[in-house]
């Protein structure tokens, strides 16, 4: 299996994972809990909507590889490993988004 640039990324990250938090930022996120990172993950999410609203191309490219650090950094952060995310894209492959929407539980 080749390896991607979300793995590469993802591999980079959980390395750093009990890392010193003054020389690494990523370090620095993981040390202050899931809540801290799921916090910067929805400020990405924002600014990368934001930046699509004003349509510029440059920014939504900048905000979107920002939205999926922190993405990863949260995946790290809570033990999700990318496979475990590829598994439930497999999962969903050839099904109707709104009827696997409707089969989620309530």
């Amino acid at each position: 299996m080749s390896e991607h640039a979300i793995d590469r990324l993802f591999a980079t990250i959980a390395s750093r994972k009990g890392g010193d938090p003054e020389t690494s930022y990523t370090a620095k996120l993981l040390s202050r809990g899931v809540a801290h990172c799921a916090k910067k993950f929805g400020e990405e999410a924002v600014e990368a909507a934001l930046a699509a609203v004003s349509g510029d191309r440059q920014a939504i490219a900048a905000e979107s590889a920002d939205v999926l650090y922190h993405l990863l950094v949260l995946w790290a952060a809570c033990g999700i490993e990318p496979g475990d995310v590829y598994a439930a894209l497999k999962a969903r492959e050839g099904q109707s988004g709104l009827d696997e929407k409707a089969a989620r539980k309530k």
